[in-house]
């Protein structure tokens, strides 16, 4: 693996670790796609820091139980400001 990899996979990690964000967040502070930010996340970072890996899966495992809670929120969000204007 080439060192440029290993280092950004581990500042995405220590990012994640710390301010619990979402891939997609991420990859906007890291100038990123989402692809390189998951795959740096699911295939890298497991052969660099082990114990890294398992703290951020379990915030990631927390987001997907939680993005469709979002997600209906976000829509519910979206109709409250159009029902908004209306008036």
């Amino acid at each position: 693996m080439k060192s440029y990899i290993k280092q950004r996979t581990l500042e995405v990690g220590r990012y994640i670790a710390t301010s619990h964000e979402t891939i997609r967040n991420t990859a906007k502070v890291f100038n990123l796609s989402k692809s390189t930010v998951h795959n740096d996340l699911q295939k890298h970072l497991k052969k660099i820091d082990s114990k890294m890996y398992e703290q951020v899966q379990k915030i990631l495992d927390q987001h997907f139980e939680e993005k469709h809670i979002k997600g209906g929120q976000s829509t519910k969000n979206k109709y409250r400001k159009v029902y908004i204007h209306e008036k």
